[in-house]
């Protein structure tokens, strides 16, 4: 079923939906008393979502013995560094008015920002190598390599939105639950491989005697 072309459209048109929304409300002029917070909080809570729904696939595929759903996980990672940008042109244009200085001096001085430009940075080099062009060029095991930055990324996105909050820390908290989860089950798995693999070596070594 996984397999099926239209649940790729099905799941490619659910991640295009919030910017959809938010095209809508913007044509509505229908985005609260305060449009920027509302623009920044919009992008920035689809970032985490789709960058926690990323991170899951694997475990999930894992679990649940659906090998399919790795097909999915280039294009929700895509559209996690889409929103990404949206929450960063945002504050770049509407809230710094692409001042170079006030972004600088932003970014090395306040925790929140330097946490989320972290995410959005280490998330770059994702985007730009996910052809099976790049997969080719850099190796499989270099690809790999290269791809595991998104987990320090979900870790610097739950940073940015716990300093981000004032008060009300459940869902950064939230967010950050699923994240260490995420990332114990893929230790969890790296751990039970490489016994494995011990194992084996172990058996092959005894066996040679």
């Amino acid at each position: 079923m996984l397999r099926h072309p239209w649940v790729k459209v099905i799941v490619f048109l659910g991640a295009l939906a919030p910017a959809g929304i938010l095209g809508w409300r913007f044509w509505q002029q229908d985005l609260t008393p305060n449009p920027l917070e509302f623009i920044e909080h919009f992008t920035g809570d689809w970032t985490i979502r789709l960058l926690v729904i990323t991170l899951s696939i694997t475990p999930l595929r894992r679990l649940f013995r659906l090998p399919d759903l790795i097909r999915f996980r280039r294009m929700i990672g895509l559209f996690t560094f889409f929103y990404g940008s949206l929450h960063f042109l945002a504050w770049l244009w509407f809230d710094r008015l692409f001042n170079v200085h006030e972004i600088v001096r932003d970014v090395g001085k306040r925790p929140f920002i330097t946490a989320g430009f972290t995410a959005l940075v280490l998330m770059l080099p994702l985007a730009l190598t996910s052809t099976k062009r790049w997969i080719r060029r850099l190796g499989g095991r270099r690809w790999q390599a290269l791809h595991r930055l998104i987990y320090i990324s979900g870790i610097a996105a739950v940073v940015h939105y716990y300093w981000l909050v004032k008060s009300d820390i459940r869902l950064p908290v939230f967010y950050g639950s699923l994240v260490a989860v995420l990332l114990a089950a893929r230790a969890i798995h790296w751990i039970a491989g490489r016994r494995v693999q011990e194992n084996t070596a172990a058996g092959v070594r005894a066996t040679s005697y």
